[in-house]
């Protein structure tokens, strides 16, 4: 198993900057990806950004795209995603997520095998 904790998330104003943090422990050398995803009340759990732990290669929601930035330390075993220029509708609790699989379809929330408990990020306007 794998155990994932993110912290970070808080009250910002728009165009603010915020660094969320994932720990992850537990069979963390069994990781092929790890993604943060986030959900806004009423809305369904969307992919924000995701990595692969080994070779590190990111991919991102357009919607993030030139704003956020996806990193992992390694020996740490730390996931990092830092937010820039952030807008009220990046106001969402967000996820990090593991995935043991080595799918390809890393934008999907099924792909993921574990989860944390999710941080809460608002966005003043």
């Amino acid at each position: 198993q794998v155990q994932l904790v993110e912290s970070g998330g808080g009250l910002v104003q728009a165009g603010d900057s915020l660094r969320l943090s994932c720990a992850a422990s537990g069979r963390t050398v069994s990781v092929y990806r790890m993604g943060w995803f986030r959900q806004a009340p009423g809305k369904e759990r969307e992919f924000v950004a995701a990595i692969t732990w080994s070779g590190g290669s990111t991919s991102y929601a357009d919607s993030v795209k030139g704003r956020f930035t996806i990193s992992r330390d390694k020996p740490s075993n730390m996931l990092y995603l830092q937010m820039s220029s952030l807008k009220a509708e990046d106001t969402a609790v967000y996820y990090c997520a593991a995935d043991l699989g080595y799918s390809a379809r890393y934008y999907s929330s099924q792909t993921y095998d574990y989860w944390g408990q999710g941080t809460q990020v608002t966005v003043s306007s």
